[in-house]
């Protein structure tokens, strides 16, 4: 038998047999039995004082360990001049340190077994104090390595820490409420001052899990939120960052949480240039494309957010508030689901003004039926409309029983979804409490949502919003962002369809399942391979590529003198289109390359001489499409996602509108339509002024025929531009295209 001292070391995480599994380091850290406080202080005011009192009011009571060599005590409590000191290894320790003890305070921990550590500091490395090896890594980057080679989660650097509402454990250097209150919120941000700001609002905001992770040198924001879907307190994902790390593990996350119908609210911030600068700035990492963020939101149902303001009702909404029946697919009108919101004012204007805002915003109002506008004109006073909106304002008789009995009306029709109370909530001068007690007698007659959507937020009065808040009723802070606030909740009642991509899969899988008819020519991704491989990024053989997913394409034929020109424009027929097929010029329109209407055999000679002296002696003699709108096709390449289907304006309005929408592939018939239906430039499909419809169908076509391709080629494309596709009443036609090889 094998003595207890010389038996094999268990690894961490491993279940032995009678005992329960051991903890991950991720859990070790959320939910630290044992911490570590470096740089703890005594000194009121200063950082590492704040940190201990942090720590030490954590409902779960961790086992604290104060580490400063400076001090034998702090307060009550030991304090040890080391981590080689203390009697065990702990689960989290917190480095309230300058930046320049980080490397050393984190390679002690790592060699004890500590299993987690947050890092408060920027890591900025001053080489004036410590010169670094010009040929070795950063700073930041030998952090992680250290963390990474040991097994370490590593929150931050560059962040305030997290509080795990739900298991009571606070680690934080920076004074917040306590006790936090407890509820379905989960917050992962990027920065430290939007988690101040969203902990400290004082709205009905309530968390299970709230985290500042910075600059994610080891754990990302996935891995949060992974742990957060764990938690059964969690009911609304509220996200704020900078950068996508790890999409892998984000699209598992999202597909999840669209799994389990909890909503997720996110803001990102870098879609500008100026803002993808101020981004890599501050974070270390260059923002992710807004395209990728767009396609993500798309793929999984997931609610983005302009500012913080929007952010905060949307989350309020969910969180708080109730959830609208789920729509009915039906074509008849009168069995229809929810169709809109309800809205009752106290004010003709306000009413007009929320009107407005909702057709700039896109938010609909529900049409009320019969027997809801009987209902209404038996209540209102003469004069007054039974409409949506409504003003019921007249002479203000028993106003708490006007409004209920309007609200519920309201609410009781089937085509409402949600109903609002839209007013001020000022503070009532002379004590009238009509509105609240309206509203709860309102919440007690119906189980759709109902909120108060206030006009401006600095006019509310803030005990009367507290009240109702702590009744379930939200209260929406301004008229804008509380109706984006219900739109996205329309939006959330009325997704049916399950996430697209549960759990990412090889590109190849993924094209044989979403294209059976792959199998019937199984060559085409060779032969597609095989073009790119040749460097043959435009002219005929992209097209006939394209052709081959079942893009129509015009008729192109190479030529690099006259006479194999002119034989080319004979076989296509006149009028052509000649163009110059030069590899080193992507973009032929910009430099003159593209000569339109050629009508016989002198013009054509004639421009072949301009195009080869101008330009060079290769040119492609192309057939001539019916002139209609113009569409542009695209596959570009996500450092994260991986490829990215763009369809937007074609032709001169590429950059002049810049109107595009993206999506992950697969891409099917439903959300190709979709895409089209979001765009500008979907008026222009349907025919104005007389102008014939577009072939939507051909159009739908051309856009699942790409994401085959990006399916097939997503590992060896950069980018593909297909551009313009003209789209006539006749079918879409890809008339030019380039594709940029992926670099080895």
């Amino acid at each position: 038998m094998t003595s207890a001292s010389h038996r094999a070391p268990v690894a961490a995480g491993t279940r032995q047999p009678g005992q329960a599994p051991s903890p991950t380091a991720l859990e070790s850290m959320l939910e630290a039995r044992s911490v570590a406080l470096v740089g703890a202080s005594p000194r009121p005011g200063t950082f590492g004082q704040r940190m201990v009192e942090e720590v030490t009011r954590s409902p779960a009571r961790p086992r604290v360990y104060l580490v400063n060599p400076k001090y034998a005590q702090v307060g009550a409590r030991r304090c040890y001049p080391s981590l080689a000191d203390l009697p065990e290894p702990v689960d989290l320790v917190l480095l309230g340190v300058r930046d320049d003890a980080l490397e050393q305070q984190l390679s002690l921990a790592a060699a004890r077994g500590d299993r987690s550590a947050v890092i408060f500091g920027n890591a900025h490395e001053d080489p004036g104090s410590h010169p670094p090896d010009p040929a070795g890594p950063a700073l930041r980057d030998r952090l992680a390595g250290i963390a990474r080679g040991a097994g370490m989660e590593l929150c931050g650097a560059g962040c305030m820490g997290f509080v795990n509402v739900s298991r009571g454990l606070r680690a934080i250097g920076y004074t917040e409420a306590s006790p936090l209150p407890a509820g379905p919120v989960a917050l992962i941000t990027h920065s430290g001052s939007v988690f101040s700001a969203l902990l400290r609002a004082r709205r009905g905001l309530a968390f299970s899990l709230a985290v500042s992770s910075g600059q994610e040198l080891v754990t990302a924001a996935p891995a949060y939120l992974e742990y957060a879907l764990r938690l059964p307190q969690t009911r609304v994902l509220a996200l704020v960052l900078e950068a996508m790390r790890d999409a892998g593990r984000l699209r598992r996350v999202l597909a999840s949480a669209a799994d389990r119908d909890i909503p997720v609210v996110l803001l990102t911030v870098g879609s500008s240039a100026s803002g993808r600068h101020m981004v890599a700035a501050h974070s270390g990492a260059l923002a992710a494309a807004d395209g990728g963020w767009e396609a993500l939101a798309r793929a999984y149902g997931v609610h983005r957010v302009g500012d913080l303001a929007e952010l905060a009702d949307t989350v309020e909404l969910f969180a708080i508030g109730r959830r609208p029946r789920r729509a009915h697919r039906v074509p008849s009108a009168a069995s229809a689901g929810p169709a809109g919101i309800a809205t009752v004012h106290d004010s003709g204007l306000e009413r007009a003004h929320t009107a407005d805002l909702a057709a700039e915003l896109g938010v609909p109002f529900a049409p009320i039926g019969a027997a809801t506008t009987a209902r209404l004109t038996e209540l209102l006073d003469p004069g007054l409309l039974a409409t949506n909106p409504l003003d019921v304002w007249g002479t203000g008789a028993d106003t708490r029983g006007l409004f209920a009995a309007a609200l519920t009306a309201l609410a009781a029709d089937p085509h409402v979804a949600a109903v609002a109370l839209a007013i001020d909530l000022v503070p009532e001068l002379d004590g009238d409490p009509s509105y609240p007690l309206a509203l709860a007698d309102a919440a007690q007659r119906t189980d759709k949502p109902l909120a108060v959507l206030a006009s401006l937020g600095s006019a509310i009065d803030p005990e009367l919003a507290s009240h109702l808040r702590e009744q379930g009723i939200p209260v929406l802070e301004s008229t804008r962002t509380g109706l984006l606030a219900l739109r996205h909740l329309l939006d959330h009642g009325t997704r049916s369809d399950p996430p697209r991509l549960a759990d990412p899969v090889r590109s190849a899988d993924r094209a044989r399942l979403a294209d059976p008819a792959r199998l019937a020519d199984p060559g085409r991704q060779l032969r597609a391979r095989e073009l790119l491989a040749a460097g043959q990024a435009s002219g005929a053989p992209l097209l006939a590529m394209l052709r081959d997913y079942g893009i129509a394409v015009a008729a192109a034929e190479p030529a690099s003198d006259a006479g194999t020109a002119l034989a080319a424009a004979e076989s296509i027929g006149y009028p052509v289109v000649l163009k110059t097929d030069e590899p080193a010029i992507a973009h032929k329109s910009d430099v003159g390359g593209v000569l339109l209407g050629i009508a016989g055999p002198a013009e054509l000679a004639a421009g072949y001489a301009d195009l080869a002296a101008r330009l060079g002696p290769r040119v492609l003699v192309c057939q001539t499409v019916p002139a209609g709108p113009e569409l542009t096709l695209g596959i570009t390449r996500d450092p994260g996602l991986g490829p990215l289907i763009v369809v937007g304006a074609g032709g001169v309005l590429v950059e002049l509108l810049a109107d595009r929408a993206v999506a992950l592939p697969p891409v099917d018939e439903r959300l190709a339509g979709e895409l089209l239906a979001g765009l500008r430039v979907s008026k222009l499909l349907a025919g104005v002024r007389g102008r014939p419809r577009a072939a939507l169908d051909s159009i739908i076509q051309a856009i699942t025929g790409l994401s085959r391709l990006a399916l097939d080629l997503g590992d060896d494309l950069e980018a593909l531009d297909v551009n313009p596709l003209i789209c006539g009443p006749a079918g879409a036609v890809a008339v030019d295209a380039l594709a940029i090889p992926a670099s080895s």
